[in-house]
């Protein structure tokens, strides 16, 4: 396909060929096409649409302002080949001569791949490819250089795949099925993969008995595990592959043994107990607090009984009197 590309540079003259077909769509919104659509009359990407005609045509545009943030994106889902068309539209604040346009791929720029043309002070550039593989897949940009750049992108990806965001619980010896879907889409298989460490690996259906997979060809997968373990728990990747590309969803199983819902009434249980063998303990000091002056006045009184008893022993003790001789 070849580019109609306006010349770079406020003081060059317009193509002859750009002329003509610029006056073409003027006289074709004249004659009551549709007005904003400069591209009605431009033989863009006749050649790719001859070839894939048979495909379906996906049309998405992006609108840029000099007001507009640095860089306008818009997200495509793609899951089968198609024609696609891409259309910027930039409303310059002077002469739309002076704006540089270009397209890119990712970090890659294109050449001779796209058409621009002007209404006004209104710029547009259109690029028309066909996407029939995964390397067609990604970004594509288009520039528009004035006093500071402004780029518009469109991320072509495949559909994204939706499992459980939160993790599965479940326990031991139980069964428990995993559920990738994917909205509006039917890959051409499905594979699941347990994830140990940074590698995943396969999931052999057919030699392993403990795990089945159904409606492998449907817009979704579910994995049925038996007899689960402890050493089951993981994170396990649904994969989708579609004609473009492929897509992965996560799914966080978490097997639990049966002791484990009994370990919080464990931890109630045991709080109990210590709160109350603290209470009994405080109960008991302070009755050992209160009978101490008991035992005190008691000591007293038995010191004191001891005391009379031993005074009134000396005062029943019996008196001699002492005689004094008769030769004195």
């Amino acid at each position: 396909m070849r580019a109609l590309r306006r010349p770079r540079g406020p003081g060059a003259q317009p193509w002859p060929l750009l002329a003509c077909v610029l006056a073409a769509v003027c006289r074709s919104s004249a004659d009551g096409g549709a007005p904003g659509s400069p591209f009605t009359s431009l033989p863009v990407g006749q050649d790719s649409l001859a070839k894939y005609s048979n495909l379906s045509l996906q049309s998405h545009n992006i609108s840029l302002t000099e007001h507009s943030k640095a860089v306008v994106e818009k997200n495509i889902t793609l899951q089968k080949p198609s024609n696609v068309e891409l259309t910027c539209q930039f409303t310059a604040s002077g002469d739309p001569s002076s704006v540089n346009v270009t397209w890119r791929k990712d970090d890659e720029q294109l050449e001779n791949d796209f058409v621009t043309s002007a209404t006004g002070n209104t710029l547009y550039t259109q690029y028309l490819f066909t996407i029939i593989n995964s390397k067609q897949m990604g970004s594509y940009s288009c520039f528009f250089q004035e006093e500071k750049e402004h780029r518009g992108t469109f991320n072509f990806k495949v559909p994204e795949l939706h499992g459980k965001n939160k993790p599965l619980i479940t326990y031991v010896g139980d069964s428990t099925v995993l559920i990738c879907k994917c909205k509006d889409c039917f890959p051409l298989n499905w594979t699941w993969y347990r994830e140990n460490g940074s590698v995943q690996v396969p999931l052999d259906v057919h030699v392993n008995d403990k795990y089945a997979v159904s409606a492998t060809n449907a817009n979704g997968t579910k994995l049925t595990m038996t007899h689960l373990s402890e050493e089951d728990q993981g994170a396990y990747w649904c994969r989708a592959v579609f004609p473009l590309g492929e897509s992965r969803g996560r799914v966080e199983l978490v097997v639990l043994s049966f002791l484990v819902p009994l370990k919080p009434f464990l931890g109630i249980a045991a709080e109990v107990v210590v709160l109350v063998a603290i209470i009994l303990l405080c109960e008991m000091y302070t009755k050992k607090k209160k009978n101490r002056p008991d035992d005190g006045k008691e000591f007293e009184q038995i010191e004191q009984l001891k005391s009379e008893d031993s005074n009134g022993i000396e005062n029943n003790a019996p008196r001699y009197r002492k005689h004094e001789s008769v030769g004195q």
